[in-house]
């Protein structure tokens, strides 16, 4: 790391290339966890329920499933996606959204993506310069996308995602990467409480689910990054956003107080915008205050 960091300090624009170019990539293999996490969290629920109740249960002999395999292919006609197919962004133009094979459409998300995770993942390591805080926050960043799509698709933030992210806060915290490690401790443990609290309170004077424990940890990681100094700007900006959001949501679509709207990608995004301008929504709001 420490060459790499060196190289791009000389030539800084090369560092930010890089990185759109890289994150391209990796964006293309979110879409895939995006996908098929999910899935396989399915699986591994349907066989662990099959292997408890059923005492004479067999594990399934079906062909593998996970994000390395099966190779990805169309849902349409089953088309194998060549390599020169699944280049980010640029293959999807080729072939003008359509399947090599049967010409079905494909579906515009997986560009967009691949396009925002390189151009989130580009503006953080302008923002940080070339720097191992610039790569690790470049990491945030990718895991929170995948958080973020997942939880709209399914309304679930898996713990192969989230317990990573805590547990790597907590340990950039040991170098004071983001915030020192007092900080962090008090930001991850506070940020589960704060939502098991609300999730409870809701719960005894409604008796009904107001979140999911996936978001508990999500704001945990997020603490563990900015600190417990971060946490009610996280809080605050997701809630002011998520509130209005879920308003137009009701609006459009008809639906009610009935309506179940995800509470991660607010987390999500509060938790970015915290990571980079905690301090200066900070001291905008105490020169605002101090008048």
């Amino acid at each position: 790391m420490e060459a790499v960091i060196s190289v791009s300090q000389l030539y800084p624009s090369f560092f930010y290339c890089l990185v759109f170019i890289i994150s391209l990539m990796i964006g293309s293999f979110l879409n895939v966890v995006i996908h098929r996490l999910p899935i396989m969290m399915e699986n591994s629920w349907k066989e662990e329920y099959a292997s408890y109740f059923n005492k004479e249960h067999s594990p399934a002999q079906t062909t593998p499933y996970n994000l390395i395999k099966p190779d990805s292919t169309c849902p349409q006609c089953g088309h194998r996606i060549r390599a020169w197919e699944n280049i980010p962004v640029f293959s999807y133009l080729f072939l003008k959204g359509k399947c090599a094979n049967c010409k079905a459409p494909i579906s515009i998300r997986y560009p967009l993506v691949e396009l925002f995770t390189a151009i989130v993942s580009t503006f953080v390591a302008v923002f940080y310069g070339p720097t191992p805080a610039a790569l690790w926050a470049i990491v945030f960043t990718y895991l929170l996308v995948a958080l973020l799509f997942i939880d709209l698709d399914k309304m679930l933030l898996p713990d192969q995602l989230t317990l990573p992210l805590l547990w790597l806060g907590l340990l950039l915290s040991t170098q004071s990467i983001f915030v020192d490690m007092q900080s962090s401790i008090i930001g991850a443990a506070a940020g589960y409480m704060t939502l098991w609290s609300v999730y409870w309170l809701f719960k005894l004077l409604t008796g009904k689910d107001g979140m999911g424990y996936g978001d508990f940890k999500l704001l945990a990681a997020l603490g563990a990054f900015t600190g417990w100094q971060g946490l009610p700007i996280i809080i605050l900006l997701s809630s002011v956003v998520g509130a209005l959001a879920g308003l137009a949501i009701m609006v459009v679509q008809n639906k009610g107080k009935s309506l179940a709207i995800p509470f991660g990608p607010y987390l999500a995004v509060a938790g970015w915008i915290t990571l980079l301008y905690k301090d200066s929504i900070t001291d905008t709001y105490i020169s605002w205050i101090m008048g």
